[in-house]
């Protein structure tokens, strides 16, 4: 940035030109006025020089003794230091002081000559040829008897006249100048003491630009420029009382902003992002500073946003409305937008808050489906009891045969609407316990819970004629409720014994790993494809509904699992390949 002159150096050159034209201008009148003033004083030395000559020579001249006339006039002219000439009437040169009579050129034309042949006294100044010089003329008309006999004309050189006045000029330039530095040190002076309050103010006001608004000026003296910063100080306490509340307001709506759990955007009329909050880059995975300036559309590439915008800024209203994002496992947005507006009522953007309600959407779907699978799974068997009791009454009673299969038929149905009757009484307690903190865990060994979820199972698998191999690594303890964790194991390996195959095996693992208890389920059936793993866990939800070989369960089983997992504060993965068998693993904190 080229540096500017400082204000002393703005004045100073300004009162020192005043002072040089002044001085200039006196000069140019005063040597003017002088150089007149001699010019006048010489031409009336002049004229009566002329007198007392035309005196002295008018007797040889009329007496027309030119040679005389001419001795006369060398003579003259060498005593009064001025040429004189004498010319007759018809403008011939009858004698000169300096030159040649014979020699000279004729003088009728020239404009003092003419002028004093008319009776007048003819004075001109112009350069002289002869001489090479500027000279003054004075002609002057000799008369003798009322009749014309010539003209006597007295010259000096201009040079000459002006040499009289360099002492005078001389003075004149020594007082000048002595004037012009005594000028410039006064001029010097009051530009700094100008320049010295104006500082001090342009440092305050850099002072206050910089943000150090507490600083005063100093406001002594009663002239403007103390009114002045005066009024600076004033108007720098009213900027610290409004940067400060300003600041202020700006951390309380950050704080705000940031706490806030939905995305906010602030947009211009042009569709540009102004600023976000937090939520807002986690949700988009956008920097603010990276952002703020560019088109919605550019910054956030999500078609049904950048519509939405539009559409907010177009209807000048608050607007809202239901987005559906396909972003990884997809987002349902619920928008909102608040026109903003400046001075005038003037609509200069919109405010867009976006409400993430893809877990609320999910939950919502979860509970339409648990009610329609419920009531779905609980309709099957009391419609089947109705149908059997329907044939009973009908007469199948008194056919002992089909009395007992029906009964026998009614007894499973009525077993398995018990399953899932108290499967959804386990899961609800299990839920509303580990909701509540109740669910105590108390540091046990795992292999003898593994053990005993096996022996319960054994029966069950002997019937299927499926192996089970139970691998457990001594010493593996971890926090654990014995109970839930082995109906989890329980149902594990109930689905691992109904899924496989007659004479295939069931292989359950204890072991540790890193600082975790794993529990491993290994089957040798059907598997599972991969596109409904992430399913199986849901409440009544079941991979194949056709394969009227196995028996169906509650479909309760893999939900209660979960449930007892997250209430130890652990996990639970399943790896499946369809044809080959399934692998359900829970890890638990061993520490």
């Amino acid at each position: 940035m080229e540096r500017r002159p400082k204000l002393l150096w703005r004045l100073f050159p300004y009162y020192l030109a005043v002072i040089l034209v002044s001085v200039s201008a006196m000069w140019w009148l005063v040597t003017n006025e002088l150089e007149n003033l001699t010019f006048r004083q010489t031409v009336a030395q002049l004229k009566a020089q002329s007198i007392l000559v035309s005196e002295v020579i008018g007797p040889s001249l009329a007496s027309q003794d030119n040679t005389g006339t001419d001795a006369l006039c060398k003579k003259i002219g060498k005593e009064i230091q001025s040429r004189i000439t004498v010319i007759s009437p018809a403008g011939k040169v009858l004698a000169d002081s300096e030159d040649d009579p014979s020699q000279m050129e004729d003088h009728s034309a020239r404009l003092e000559v003419i002028e004093a042949m008319s009776g007048k006294v003819g004075v001109c100044s112009r350069y002289s040829f002869t001489l090479n010089q500027t000279m003054i003329y004075v002609a002057t008309p000799l008369s003798q008897q009322d009749r014309r006999i010539g003209v006597i004309r007295i010259s000096k050189a201009v040079e000459g006249v002006a040499g009289s006045l360099r002492p005078v000029y001389v003075n004149m330039a020594v007082a000048g100048l002595i004037v012009v530095l005594l000028a410039a040190a006064i001029s010097f002076h009051v530009s700094r003491r100008m320049n010295r309050p104006i500082s001090s103010m342009k440092e305050g006001a850099q002072r206050f630009a910089r943000g150090d608004l507490q600083y005063r000026l100093d406001v002594s003296g009663e002239d403007e420029l103390a009114d002045l910063a005066d009024a600076l100080n004033s108007m720098a306490a009213q900027l610290h009382d409004r940067v400060t509340l300003m600041a202020e307001q700006r951390n309380e709506l950050e704080a705000v902003l940031s706490a806030m759990v939905e995305a906010v955007l602030v947009i211009d009329a042009d569709e540009r992002i102004l600023r976000t909050n937090r939520a807002a880059e986690r949700m988009f995975g956008i920097e603010t500073d990276k952002v703020a300036g560019r088109r919605i559309g550019e910054a956030i590439r999500i078609r049904s946003l950048g519509q939405f915008v539009a559409k907010a800024l177009a209807a000048g209203e608050h607007v809202e409305d239901e987005l559906t994002i396909v972003k990884g496992a997809g987002l349902v947005l619920q928008a909102n937008a608040t026109p903003l507006r400046g001075a005038g009522d003037q609509q200069i953007g919109a405010l867009v808050v976006l409400n993430d309600v893809t877990n609320i959407k999910k939950l919502e779907r979860i509970r339409r489906d648990f009610v329609a699978n419920v009531s779905r799974e609980l309709r099957k068997p009391i419609r089947v009891v109705q149908g059997f009791l329907d044939k009973l009454h009908n007469g199948a009673i008194r056919d002992p045969e089909s009395a007992t299969r029906f009964l026998d038929t009614i007894a499973d149905q009525t077993d398995r609407l018990n399953t899932i009757i108290e499967d959804l009484l386990t899961l609800a307690r299990i839920e509303r316990d580990a909701e509540k903190g109740d669910v105590e865990l108390v540091r046990g060994d795992i292999g003898a819970v593994v053990e005993s979820a096996v022996f319960a199972c054994r029966e069950q698998a002997a019937e299927r004629q499926i192996a089970l191999t139970v691998e457990c690594e001594e010493g593996l303890f971890a926090a654990i409720n014995a109970a839930l964790l082995e109906q989890a194991i329980m149902h594990l390996v109930d689905n691992a014994i109904r899924f496989s195959e007659s004479g295939s095996s069931v292989t359950i693992r204890a072991c540790r790993k890193d600082a975790e208890a794993a529990i491993t389920i290994s089957d040798q059936g059907c598997g599972i494809p991969r596109e409904r793993l992430d399913r199986i866990f849901e409440q009544f939800y079941q991979v194949d509904r056709t394969r009227g070989r196995i028996k169906p369960g509650s479909g309760l089983g893999l939900p209660i699992v979960r449930r007892v997992v997250n209430a130890h504060h652990g996990r639970v993965e399943v790896t499946s390949s369809p044809g080959k068998g399934s692998t359900f693993s829970i890890f638990l904190s061993s520490a």
